[in-house]
């Protein structure tokens, strides 16, 4: 069931009350012209076969979380993305009673901190998808937590949060580097304080890496060579806004490599000529505003990558 535009929660009350074998629920507060009511919080808790449930961009509560707690919905699916009004005790409730969680999104979720993270990681041994962007209390350690408890965690992103903010050394009590081979989405952007050796060392745990994204990750110079060596199955690298990013020592092949996003970057022909003998099998290439490129860059790409479907 979605909900659309113009809607009293009142009104969704009624409805949930009329299908009570519903499974998957999603709503955004922009959609409503009310506040969530306890009417709502009844009818919804009451829904014992929902396993999704999206509230997207909505003033919720404790109360509400903890309501479907004490009924114990079978979630397998909880999006909380830009949510506000509650806090780490209605949070705590809900993830400690449900703990067949496989995909959690708490965006935004400003009040939490690492200790927060390495407690409700207890409750997420199911969990496949992380989303704690704009978590910006978070570092390294909630990272090493989460990779900890949830042996099938195969999706993060961790972008705008404080990854590489606190260093490697101070954290090392914490960290565990077992490979992790389920791990295969990695998202990071907007991580200022990231570095090489931040980069590196998540590479050497994560050797099946599919997707990184550092967009913005200004601290990034020439250790993506060194993730890239280690990290052969990726097949998505987004360093737009990497204006310091380095791709020269890229000297050995990278055949998965099918989506290279450059934009904003300082790179040049030079660059592009060794791009273009290590990624043949490129399939798209973003350069927007990278004023150091000239059409013989181009040609050496276009030479060399045959498959390539566009560049923009």
């Amino acid at each position: 069931m979605v909900c659309g535009l113009g809607i009293t929660f009142d009104g969704v009350a009624s409805a949930l009350r009329e299908i009570p074998r519903l499974t998957s629920l999603c709503f955004s507060s922009v959609d409503f012209v009310s506040h969530i009511t306890s009417q709502f919080i009844t009818s919804l808790a009451s829904l014992k076969y929902l396993t999704c449930l999206d509230l997207l961009y909505s003033e919720i509560s404790d109360e509400l979380l903890s309501s479907i707690a004490n009924e114990g919905l079978p979630l397998t699916r909880l999006l909380l993305q830009a949510c506000s009004g509650y806090s780490y005790s209605g949070i705590f409730c809900l993830l400690s009673k449900c703990q067949h969680i496989q995909h959690l999104d708490l965006q935004g979720a400003s009040f939490l901190t690492d200790k927060h993270v390495v407690e409700l990681s207890l409750f997420l041994g199911d969990l496949v998808s992380i989303n704690l962007t704009c978590c910006k209390l978070l570092t390294i350690s909630a990272f090493f937590a989460l990779i900890k408890s949830c042996p099938s965690l195969s999706d993060i992103n961790m972008g705008n949060t404080s990854i590489g903010k606190k260093s490697l050394e101070s954290s090392k009590s914490l960290m565990d580097f077992t490979p992790r081979p389920q791990l295969k989405y990695l998202r990071l952007a907007g991580n200022q304080w990231l570095t090489d050796e931040n980069i590196t060392m998540l590479a050497s745990i994560s050797p099946n890496l599919q997707l990184l994204d550092l967009t913005s990750c200004w601290g990034i110079e020439e250790g993506i060579s060194q993730v890239l060596r280690m990290c052969f199955n990726i097949r998505h690298l987004n360093l737009a806004f990497c204006s310091k990013v380095k791709l020269l020592e890229m000297n050995f092949e990278v055949p998965k490599l099918k989506v290279l996003n450059l934009s904003y970057t300082n790179v040049d022909d030079e660059t592009l000529y060794v791009i273009s003998k290590s990624c043949r099998g490129l399939l798209q290439l973003s350069l927007k505003d990278c004023t150091n490129v000239t059409e013989k860059g181009m040609e050496h790409v276009v030479e060399n990558c045959m498959q390539l479907r566009l560049i923009k």
